[in-house]
């Protein structure tokens, strides 16, 4: 495919210039299903990567004039930088990215760093049942060529790789047949080697979590610095000859003659293809294809202070591993490599309540019950974020009208820091003209608006909105702790 970039005479900003800064305040009550947008040049959320992850790298800064451009990716967070990468690298394609705030504003610097062999929320049993084995089977396959797509990606990023697996903990005995079960299919039918553990063997040769009744371990899982990852991407996406535009959010898109025209603050940025990469932050009034096709869930996360020798003694973490347990209201967390302790879970439901102490204070306790030792530890960095929930809990990677030039990759639910290099790949792929080379479920069909059916089987949240999810929580709550 050969595609030519036309851009403006006129000079943006200079490439050589520092990253621009913030226009707007960090907005902690933002919320997609509310805001038409998701703010213009805001900045970073207080997180922990944020914060750690040394000098943000140099961008191109905002839209300065009108410019033309044959491939523009809206979203600079991991899916947009590795879309970006892989038309580069594999394609000479040199697309324009546009950010609404600063570069990897949402999700990707606010996630819990866990790099798991999962593109979506279903397991592999599910997946058979959804679409019969032998898709499941190359659904397998499609994370397994993932997991390696992103070690690739991450090769020459200092991203503080913690190697060694995932830890699935079942947080009650009852959970623990399914459990052996699904680690049974995993070995036997997926040859993927899933081991199960005894709560003993948890407690003392990995970590003592008292909650711990067993847990299934599977090979494949990394956790990384999330805002190492996504300064290594940008970086990375810019001596390819990506160009990256922050505090450029799109207000406004029209589409005439199969040309895209994009209005930002600083001007209008026309171009042939445009692939949306969003995720939780992809507001309702973006683009008609986009509208009510996800529901944006938020989850907390905390970062305690370093943990000292005597309490990681108390806690016996024997490992640096990614962990999540059973729970539908899933906990996810592990230490990190300067001992401090990261763990995230759901949260509020809606962006106005998401500040109230209530939810950290609730983590605290969540964290105090699987670590008593660490009841009454420091709390030094508190943050949430929207992850991108589809309507069937999988992610979709597609161009959703054959008629129009418009992609995307959306709807991880919470598996992105890994699947969304694999996504890059394939929305590349898709924007190069090869989609009609990837026949797996997530890359033929668009992301689905909600129905009974999916709703049952998925646990999804969007037929009822806000009201609904209050209601589902509760009932999460009470099947993940009492019945």
């Amino acid at each position: 495919m050969s595609l030519v970039i036309e851009r403006s005479s006129v000079e943006t900003k200079s490439v050589e210039q520092s990253t621009t800064q913030a226009r707007d305040i960090y907005d902690p009550q933002y919320d997609p299903l509310k805001d038409s947008s998701p703010g213009h040049g805001r900045e970073y959320a207080p997180t922990y990567w944020i914060d750690t992850a040394g000098t943000i790298p140099k961008d191109d800064g905002p839209i300065l004039a009108d410019i033309s451009t044959d491939v523009v990716i809206i979203g600079s967070g991991l899916t947009g930088l590795s879309t970006a990468i892989h038309l580069a690298q594999t394609y000479g394609v040199k697309a324009t990215v546009l950010e609404a705030n600063r570069v990897s504003w949402g999700c990707s610097t606010r996630n819990g760093g866990q790099a798991q062999c999962a593109s979506g929320r279903l397991k592999r049993s599910q997946w058979i049942k959804r679409w019969g084995l032998p898709t499941a089977l190359k659904m397998h396959q499609e994370c397994v060529d993932g997991m390696e797509t992103f070690k690739a990606l991450i090769a020459d990023i200092d991203c503080e790789p913690q190697h060694g697996g995932h830890l699935y903990i079942a947080h009650r005995d009852k959970v623990m047949p399914e459990l052996e079960k699904e680690a049974d299919l995993l070995r036997k039918t997926f040859n993927y080697d899933a081991e199960v553990l005894d709560a003993d063997t948890v407690k003392r040769h990995y970590v003592n979590d008292q909650e711990a009744a067993g847990a299934m371990h599977e090979p494949e899982g990394i956790g990384i610095h999330a805002g190492k990852l996504a300064f290594g991407y940008l970086k990375k996406a810019r001596e390819l000859g990506v160009r990256i535009h922050p505090a450029s959010p799109v207000l406004g898109w029209k589409t005439h003659k199969g040309i895209h025209y994009l209005q930002t603050p600083g001007g209008v940025v026309k171009a042939h293809s445009v692939g949306v990469c969003t995720g939780g932050y992809t507001s309702q009034g973006l683009h008609s294809e986009l509208k009510n096709r996800l529901m944006p869930v938020l989850s907390n996360s905390m970062v305690t202070r370093p943990l000292t020798d005597n309490e990681v003694k108390a806690c016996n973490f024997k490992t640096h591993q990614v962990i999540t347990d059973t729970r539908v209201l899933r906990h996810y967390y592990r230490l990190l490599p300067d001992n401090r302790i990261q763990i995230g879970t759901r949260s509020a439901i809606s962006g106005r309540q998401a500040p109230k102490q209530k939810y950290e204070d609730m983590l605290k306790q969540d964290l105090s019950r699987k670590f008593p030792a660490l009841s009454n530890i420091d709390i030094d960095y508190s943050w949430w974020g929207w992850v991108d929930v589809s309507h069937d809990m999988m992610p979709r990677i597609c161009q959703p009208d054959q008629s129009k030039s418009i992609f995307y990759a959306l709807g991880y639910g919470g598996n992105g820091v890994m699947y969304s290099a694999q996504a890059g790949k394939r929305l590349a792929q898709w924007i190069a003209g090869e989609g009609a080379l990837l026949d797996l479920p997530i890359c033929t069909t668009p992301l689905p608006f909600p129905n009974v059916a999916e709703v049952v089987e998925s646990q999804t949240f969007a037929p009822f909105r806000r009201l609904g999810q209050s209601f589902l929580y509760q009932w999460y709550q009470l099947k993940d702790e009492v019945l």
